[in-house]
């Protein structure tokens, strides 16, 4: 990558440029020839570290006033719950915004979470939702940091505020071509978990973690350092993407969850009114 960016830059390729927003998107093009990591960038440096790209559990007005991603939290036709969000925001306010949409569809017959137009955010936030969706401690996915040259594991959470839910409950992800990084890591999980159908289309594959470096007082430099090491696959997203379930497209991709959800609710209530008269007969017995 360095080599390419001597060359071009002796080459005069970036001489006439004048925006810093325009040599930092061609710098992470070049960048990227070599490199095909769709979280190492070159940026203009504004302000203070930025916020929910990478993990970072920072908080700005503009995510209060974004409800921290949250978008909506309803009842479908059917008892199916719906909860849109567009982004993994890592805040404790977060978390509490997160809890109170969980709780509004607690009790539905099957949950879909719409990630169409999410591209990531905060490892704490994919925690915090995926510990309502098992009943016991869980391994979600691990992380191996080359700064540090260790490898960190993510479990579900011992408890949460209000109720799970319940172990046959049917999920359903939304994915797009839009859907990116901590977002693909949440549907990735449970993909493998076999928690969740994912229904959409293949989404971006970004499964780096990376750490900000500053260039100068104009330019910083977002570098890839840790890699997901998913403990059921032994591998991870990165290039790839994840591939859904149902494959559809993003604008047709509730309505395919939506089918497919009427057909589990059904099956799913079958199997517990034949449990309910099982144990009926056997309180007779």
């Amino acid at each position: 990558m360095a080599d390419v960016l001597v060359k071009h830059e002796s080459e005069g390729r970036y001489s006439a440029v004048t925006s810093a927003s325009d040599l930092a998107q061609r710098l992470t093009t070049d960048l990227f020839a070599v490199c095909k990591d769709h979280h190492l960038s070159v940026r203009p440096n504004t302000g203070p570290a930025f916020a929910a790209g990478c993990g970072s559990n920072g908080e700005t007005g503009e995510d209060n006033r974004n409800n921290y991603g949250f978008q909506k939290s309803e009842l479908l036709p059917g008892n199916i719950g719906y909860i849109k969000f567009d982004m993994f925001h890592g805040s404790k306010r977060a978390q509490e915004v997160a809890a109170a949409a969980l709780a509004f569809v607690t009790d539905c017959d099957a949950l879909v979470f719409d990630l169409r137009e999410n591209g990531g955010g905060s490892p704490q936030m994919i925690r915090f939702i995926s510990s309502y969706l098992f009943d016991k401690p869980t391994h979600l996915n691990s992380f191996y940091d080359r700064l540090n040259n260790k490898t960190s594991e993510t479990w579900t959470l011992d408890s949460v505020p209000g109720r799970r839910f319940p172990n046959d409950l049917p999920v359903y992800v939304l994915t797009s071509s839009f859907t990116g990084s901590a977002a693909e890591e949440f549907t990735y999980n449970l993909k493998n978990l076999e928690r969740a159908t994912i229904v959409g289309e293949t989404t971006v594959g970004a499964a780096h973690l990376v750490t900000e470096r500053v260039i100068n007082e104009q330019f910083l430099l977002r570098v890839p350092h840790a890699r997901a090491y998913n403990p059921v696959t032994k591998d991870n997203w990165e290039g790839v993407g994840v591939r859904p379930d149902i494959q559809v497209s993003a604008s047709a991709a509730l309505d395919a969850a939506c089918k497919d959800a009427a057909d589990k609710i059904g099956a799913r209530r079958q199997a517990q009114h034949r449990q309910s008269q099982d144990r009926k007969g056997d309180d007779k017995g």
